[in-house]
């Protein structure tokens, strides 16, 4: 068989030592590269198909299923005549067993050959082993890809992060964890759209190039579009352009799409990242709480068979049932001890923040200072989900302003374990009342007024809610990883310096997040 993982030896001489293997195949007429096998189960498939009725004994092999797996080798076991394998498929491992007996002498010791990390097919019929694992009898065995370089070892060959998310396809292949957080990232989408699809909502797709990027305050990545001999930017965003749609007749529009903000990395935000976005005809905030709770308790159940979720401490955090509801305002004073907080003058808040250990910039808006105190000391507190409504107006400018309260938006935030999940509007369609809010902002990090939207508002568009949840945030939420980076296939690493070259010629310009 193979090396072990641990060998001493250099990759360069395990490489080299399986090139000849590669060359011994070729020469003895063998295909290393082969793609006529068409496995018939998957290895959860084939273990659901053994037959537990069926009777144990000497006539056993021949009543249970005959089934074809293919996979990786990630397990070998070499007994004289007789062989254990495991071979990992999209499902997880199924254990085969060879016999020099069943396959040929020949080909017994072809296969002797295979190297950990190789690409497998083996046919046989299921049976049981004396230690009670399911396992194929194997009659047929094909090398389907020869690996040429050694995998990591289980424990200890894969546990740098920054190699995890630069090798990818390395952690999926030995860490179960991270393969089943990806499976399950999918399943959530699938949740996701199969939902809307019942509530009749259209998916589209809308520009990621956009010569004016909005929806957002937020810094974007830019970039020149040659065939125009124009710059446009990445979207920081989904809204602008799902709006429009609102203004054309489609009264129900999602987009599940990647959205960039060329801003810090963190636990919790990453520059690159997975947005829904959805706007619906005739509905509010009030609508969005209904819809976005039905569509997280479905997703949640759907998924991950249940409502409560447990974290890592112990907490269990509990998506089913009604949520609870607080005033953005209410909280603020709750947490500052200050009754009079919003009547304040800016120095006398900055100064009070100060004291809770908020550090806040002296040069920021007053609703800032507010909203400082509320992501800095509020929103890590609240674990079950709550939705934190009526925020500053300033902060949403895309909202309408709550018929109760003049200087509040008619908005919520869902905030659980901690964080912000969704966001929800009652949309402003009122496309004097746009311009005003947008003349109003002001900053390095707003960007141009969108006039082609404001336009499009004068035609005419229908009260609407709107909302988003970022995909990356929800599956952690879900599956409790440690990193929003866990949560996304390639997250962004800082380029590798080849050889002889230095970190100055790279242009770097700090350490690797």
């Amino acid at each position: 068989m193979a090396e072990a993982t641990e060998s001493p030896a250099s990759i360069q001489q395990l490489r080299q030592v399986r090139l000849d293997k590669l060359t011994e195949l070729r020469e003895a007429g063998l295909d290393p590269f082969r793609n006529r096998f068409h496995p018939d189960h998957t290895s959860a498939e084939a273990l659901a198909a053994y037959r537990e009725e069926a009777e144990p004994g000497e006539g056993e092999p021949a009543e249970q299923p005959r089934v074809a797996v293919a996979g990786r080798i990630v397990a070998f076991r070499v007994m004289g005549k007789a062989s254990f394998l495991k071979l990992l498929d999209r499902d997880g491992r199924i254990q085969c067993y060879l016999r020099r007996e069943e396959i040929g002498e020949e080909e017994y010791r072809r296969f002797r050959k295979q190297d950990l990390g190789d690409f497998a097919g083996v046919e046989g019929r299921l049976f049981r082993t004396k230690t009670g694992e399911i396992t194929v009898a194997a009659e047929r065995v094909v090398l389907l890809g020869k690996s040429l370089l050694p995998l990591p070892e289980k424990w200890h060959g894969l546990a740098d992060e920054e190699q995890r998310h630069r090798q990818r396809y390395l952690d999926l292949i030995v860490n179960e964890d991270s393969r089943r957080r990806f499976f399950l990232r999918s399943e959530v989408i699938r949740e996701i759209r199969q939902f809307l699809w019942e509530r009749s909502f259209t998916e589209v797709e809308t520009p990621v190039l956009q010569s004016v990027s909005g929806g957002a305050a937020a810094r974007p990545f830019t970039t020149h579009m040659h065939a125009l001999g124009t710059d446009f930017a990445l979207r920081i965003a989904l809204e602008l352009h799902l709006k429009r749609l609102l203004v054309g007749g489609m009264d129900r529009v999602y987009e599940l799409g990647r959205v960039f903000r060329n801003e810090g990395l963190s636990r919790r935000h990453n520059p690159e990242f997975t947005m829904l976005e959805l706007y619906e005809a005739y509905s509010d905030y009030r609508g969005m709480m209904e819809l976005v709770r039905s569509l997280l308790q479905r997703v949640a159940e759907r998924v991950l068979g249940t409502t409560s979720i447990e974290r890592a401490d112990g907490t269990v955090l509990e998506l089913g049932g009604e949520w609870a509801e607080r005033r953005y305002r209410d909280l603020i004073v709750e947490h500052t001890g200050e009754p009079d907080w919003f009547a304040l003058p800016s120095a006398a808040k900055i100064e009070k923040a100060r004291a809770l250990g908020i550090e806040v910039d002296a040069e920021r808006e007053d609703f800032e200072i507010s909203n400082q105190v509320f992501e800095k000391r509020i929103e890590p507190t609240l674990v079950q989900p709550t939705f934190v409504t009526h925020l500053p107006k300033e902060l949403i400018p895309l909202a309408k302003t709550a018929p109760d309260d003049p200087e509040s938006a008619e908005v919520f935030e869902l905030c659980i374990n901690g964080q912000e999940i969704a966001p929800a509007y009652t949309e402003q369609n009122d496309p004097l009342v746009q311009r005003e809010a947008f003349a109003r902002q002001a900053g390095e990090e707003i960007q141009r007024i969108d006039e082609d939207f404001l336009e499009a508002l004068e035609h005419g568009m229908p009260p609407a809610g709107g909302m988003g949840i970022g995909i990356d945030r929800l599956v952690l939420l879900l599956t409790g990883a440690a990193h929003i980076r866990d949560t996304i296939l390639f997250p962004p690493v800082r380029p590798l310096v080849p050889a002889g070259e230095t970190e100055t010629e790279k242009g770097a310009d700090g350490p690797t997040p």
